[in-house]
């Protein structure tokens, strides 16, 4: 009796050259990965240790300490942090109610940058210049204006304390000792080169709704930030801009404020009512991309003070680290030993399968880590241990579903391609579901399980290319060898092997199909 065949079970085309484009593929990313200097793995907090730092809310003005602020502190901080590509950073709120401290740990040295600059409250201002000067201290009788010659907006007092007001000084920058959107404002700028009068804010943080930071390519001013304002926000900005085009200097300047200190403070020649403004100021790249995640996730509710500083030390993750590989080694061994010894010959084909994806899956940890600053951390590296059980579960189905096929009396060749059809509907569906739960863990959890979700979807999808480029056209390759197609007694195909009786075996590898 003939046999028939599922459609789906066509010849392979060339098995030989897919194994040989993914073989050139890995050399051009091994050589990638050389030129690019990514030749060692980014650890993370509890491999390589790194930075803790305690900060304690404290109320700003009009506000107050609310369970609800600090849950939303820890969240804006977590966007901050993972903005600037710090990978398998902890923020986390520690206590109870409205006594709770805020904790930051970021791996390597760079953590105390970190720390200050997504701890900062990022209260951005835009307000009218009233006056403006030599940034060191003057005498009252020399720098204070009568009633009668003050701005409008100005009293003798905030003249005073203007006149008093020495930027040299960095802890008396803001002389106003706040930043109250509804007041004015006496404080410097950034670098204490200039101080100002503030009228009151006109426009806030909230009504910005993007910040990107850019360079002028054409003008070659540098780096420059660039805003983009709310619907809300581009009617008071139009309206603030609108205004002080009509003014003599300095009032026809609007001072740009970031808790505090004047960022810059240009002079408006027309009304900007487009919705969108620059923030120059001599900005390097890294102070201009640091400036833009700060304000792009908005202000915090809260200002904080630093608490305590640790330098978290690696030496307990150094000890797991070990034990974690020591378990992998070892599990990794006995799948190796069983693949050879149930399948013998083809165990090789196993053995292959592993390695190749162990040699994708380490270069891609070293691109991401260069990349997108991917980290590695013991909940990654498990992550990587149960890819193994991941990659054998796909070419043990199909090893199964092709000694099957020869059992009912197919050639090993047809065998090869009727089983690979019937087995990667189940290879396929197995991977998604890894793949969708690896997904749900990373946008669904945080801190450690986040690592490992993005370690195991990584290695599934590396799963599936090994399976469709490397298993699957290597049995066609070893199919069309004798030692397979012959059954001989090493080959994994022998009567003994699958136990079927041998005048079948005999008949399916004489090319007789039942």
């Amino acid at each position: 009796m003939s046999a028939i065949n599922p459609k789906s079970a066509k010849p392979a085309g060339r098995p030989g050259r897919t194994v040989a484009i993914l073989a050139i593929a890995l050399v051009a990313f091994s050589a990638l990965a050389i030129l690019q200097s990514a030749t060692s793995f980014k650890l993370g907090l509890d491999l390589r240790g790194g930075t803790s730092v305690t900060l304690q809310p404290r109320a700003t003005a009009g506000g107050k300490i609310t369970s609800s602020a600090i849950d939303q502190a820890v969240s804006i901080i977590r966007q901050r942090v993972n903005s600037l590509g710090v990978a398998e950073s902890e923020v986390s709120a520690q206590g109870t109610g409205i006594n709770r401290q805020i904790v930051i740990s970021v791996p390597g040295a760079t953590g105390r940058h970190i720390v200050d600059l997504v701890g900062q409250t990022a209260e951005l201002r835009f307000r009218q210049v009233l006056v403006t000067g030599a940034a060191a201290a003057t005498s009252a009788s020399t720098d204070t204006k009568t009633a009668s010659a003050l701005p409008a907006g100005v009293t003798p007092a905030l003249n005073a304390q203007y006149a008093a007001l020495d930027c040299s000084n960095v802890k008396n920058r803001q002389g106003g000792g706040g930043d109250n959107p509804n007041a004015a404002l006496v404080t410097c700028n950034r670098d204490g080169t200039a101080k100002y009068i503030l009228a009151p804010a006109e426009v806030l943080g909230s009504d910005v709704s993007k910040a990107t930071a850019a360079i002028d390519q054409q003008g070659g001013s540098g780096w420059y930030v660039l805003l983009n304002f709310t619907g809300n926000g581009t009617s008071k900005f139009g309206a603030m801009t609108t205004r002080v085009t009509k003014l003599a200097s300095p009032q026809n300047q609007a001072a740009i404020v970031l808790d505090g200190l004047v960022i810059s403070a240009p002079r408006i020649n027309e009304a900007i009512v487009s919705g969108s403004a620059q923030i120059t100021g001599n900005f390097t790249q890294t102070a201009a991309t640091d400036l833009s995640n700060v304000l792009k996730y908005g202000a915090l509710p809260l200002a904080f003070d630093r608490g305590e500083v640790q330098q978290i030390s690696p030496t307990l993750g150094a000890d797991q680290l070990r034990a974690g590989l020591l378990a992998g080694a070892i599990g990794l061994i006995l799948v190796i030993l069983y693949s050879l010894l149930y399948y013998k010959g083809l165990g090789l084909v196993s053995v292959g399968s592993l390695a190749v994806a162990g040699a994708i899956t380490v270069l891609s940890f070293l691109l991401l880590g260069k990349w997108i600053g991917f980290t590695l951390t013991l909940a990654g590296i498990a992550g990587a241990i149960v890819s193994i059980g991941i990659t054998a579960d796909s070419f043990i189905v199909y090893f199964e579903r092709l000694r099957d096929e020869v059992r009912e009396g197919r050639s090993l060749r047809t065998a090869v391609e009727t089983g690979w059809a019937r087995a990667r509907r189940t290879i396929l569906v197995a991977d998604f579901v890894s793949l969708i739960a690896s997904i749900l863990l990373y946008f669904f959890a945080v801190g450690s399980v986040r690592g490992f979700a993005f370690t195991l979807g990584l290695t599934t999808v590396v799963d599936l290319v090994v399976v469709f480029f490397f298993t699957k056209p290597l049995v066609s390759v070893l199919s069309r060898v004798n030692f397979y197609a012959n059954g001989s007694r090493w080959s994994g195909f022998s009567q003994k092997s699958l136990g079927v009786a041998p005048s079948k075996i005999a008949d399916s590898f004489n090319g007789k199909e039942a």
